[in-house]
């Protein structure tokens, strides 16, 4: 059994360790990626020992780019919310230097990192197992090595360290079963709550950038306009502009906002399914997860510390049941299971297959040969991408879903589920329905481009899952209707809210 200081060690991975580092570096480099946040973060945790350690300040560096897949304003004003924050708490801490970088133009940071680094004595970022980080942390790795400067990237995805486990597991129970194993430990090796606390080394001196902003000027003034006018900002920088920003939405103090909301109001009911879908128990959490504006660790320890005074020490030594494990009511557990249980599946998953884990080739042989003898099965309707994107099907509950996803960013996690089963059933393959069904929700959900959205999405063509029974075009994957949905909550207010006219099924063929 792992002890506390054996999940700390876990959670780091070394880039670069040169046995005779140079001596000459100004700072400590925190290079914030994606757990955008000054609390309950293992990185800046690390970030602030090394510090303390060599005696030297710390710089923390915040960067935007605007060539990542998907770019769009809705999620460059998800992530500049986290940077507007943290000018301002920052501008309030003396000695700690800070530089938010918001690109204006392909390749315009190119070579940023670099100089960086090659002023740092030690550089730590985040570790995360998807989309553009991995690559980054390659690149920073070639760089540390180039400057022979200590590089380490510290995982502060969730709960248990992605490095915990050893080979992929073929369900959610399996999972379980190991999250429980270890949990009582990883609660008990929580990340330091504010950790800029602890930081001895405060005497950053902004000469220390000054060659490096003749080069790449910081974005205080930018983010200045941002903060003033939102939309006229953003109209300047080389984005998707079709997909509009949620004003209000993003930044820690939103997610707090949104966590406590949740917890007092609405925790007792969660995993029911019944009630009005427009007054839903479902969290809301995923987009501040996601961009890293809240942890794990926060949204556990709330959840638990509104029934009880917390007390990771009781937790049994065994589990393996969704109820049963968690001291906690029902709904509590069954929340808890969600954040522990299915959001880490993806980011061990993505780790251990990282070559796989955002494929269609992920999913298993019973659910892939089964869909495939099916491939060719008629269907009753068929749509194209662009009808999907706009909502124009014959089926009102699946055109709020996409009203929904287009409008706010999310959709009611039950509903989301229906809404990937249903792109399965009407597209022309399997395939075709899984491309079209990530493309949507990376381009409009706040939480997309995320292990566990991929996760999630493939779960609907049968990964973590078994055989059900035989049908058209499902083959034996695990199927949904939305007749069977109406019976389980309420969605009148829900479709008046959410669905825009929809076409008869005639000018769809028309049209």
């Amino acid at each position: 059994m792992m002890t506390p200081n054996d999940m700390l060690r876990t959670r780091l991975r070394p880039l670069h360790a040169p046995e005779n580092p140079l001596a000459t570096g100004r700072y400590v480099l925190y290079w914030m990626q994606q757990q955008r946040r000054l609390h309950d973060n293992f990185a800046l945790q690390h970030a602030v020992y090394q510090a303390n350690t060599l005696g030297l300040p710390l710089l923390i560096y915040e960067a935007l780019r605007v060539d990542y897949p998907f770019a769009a304003d809705r999620h460059h004003g998800f992530a500049l919310a986290s940077m507007i924050e943290h000018r301002q708490v920052l501008a309030d801490t003396p000695g700690i230097g800070y530089f938010p970088y918001v690109e204006m133009a392909p390749g315009e940071g190119k070579g940023l990192v670099d100089a960086l680094v090659g002023q740092a004595a030690w550089v730590v970022t985040d570790e995360i197992p998807c989309f553009i980080v991995p690559g980054h942390n390659r690149a920073l790795q070639r760089i540390a090595r180039s400057h022979n400067v200590p590089a380490t990237a510290v995982d502060s995805c969730g709960l248990l360290p992605i490095a915990l486990l050893d080979k992929p597991c073929p369900s959610a129970a399996v999972f379980r079963r190991h999250v429980h194993k270890h949990m009582a430990h990883a609660l008990q090796a929580s990340p330091s709550k504010f950790p800029l606390k602890n930081l001895t080394s405060t005497d950053w001196d902004a000469k220390n950038l000054n060659t490096i902003h003749k080069r790449w000027p910081a974005s205080h003034e930018w983010l200045d306009s941002f903060a003033t006018n939102p939309v006229s900002a953003l109209a300047q920088v080389p984005i998707d502009h079709d997909v509009p920003d949620l004003p209000g939405r993003g930044g820690t103090r939103q997610g707090q906002r949104e966590l406590e909301a949740f917890v007092a109001n609405r925790l007792a009911q969660f995993g029911e399914k019944k009630g009005d879908a427009c007054e839903s128990t479902h969290s809301g959490l995923s987009p501040y997860l996601h961009w890293g504006h809240l942890s794990s660790h926060e949204i556990v320890q709330a959840a638990w510390e509104h029934e009880r005074p917390w007390d990771p020490g009781l937790l049994p030594e065994k589990g393996g049941k969704r109820i049963g494990f968690w001291p906690l009511s029902e709904p509590t557990q069954t929340f808890l299971d969600q954040i522990c249980t299915w959001r880490e599946l993806g980011h061990h998953t993505a780790s251990l297959r990282p070559e796989l884990y955002d494929s269609f080739d992920i999913i298993p042989d019973w659910a892939q040969k089964s869909l495939m003898a099916h491939s060719s099965d008629p269907r009753e309707f068929e749509y194209t991408l662009e009808e999907f994107e706009q909502g124009r099907t014959h089926d009102d509950i699946w055109n709020a879903t996409m009203g929904q996803l287009r409008e706010d960013g999310i959709i009611h996690s039950y509903l989301r589920m229906l809404w990937s089963k249903k792109i399965l059933e009407w597209s022309p393959s399997p395939q075709q329905a899984y491309e079209w069904t990530i493309y949507l929700n990376n381009k409009w959900a706040v939480d997309g481009r995320n292990a566990n959205s991929w996760s999630g999405v493939l779960w609907c063509f049968g990964l973590y899952d078994r055989p059900w029974f035989e049908r058209d075009v499902f083959g034996v994957i695990r199927f949904m209707s939305s007749a069977s949905t109406s019976k389980k909550m309420k969605l009148g207010s829900y479709l008046e809210r959410y669905t825009s006219t929809i076409p008869s099924s005639a000018q769809l063929k028309d049209g």
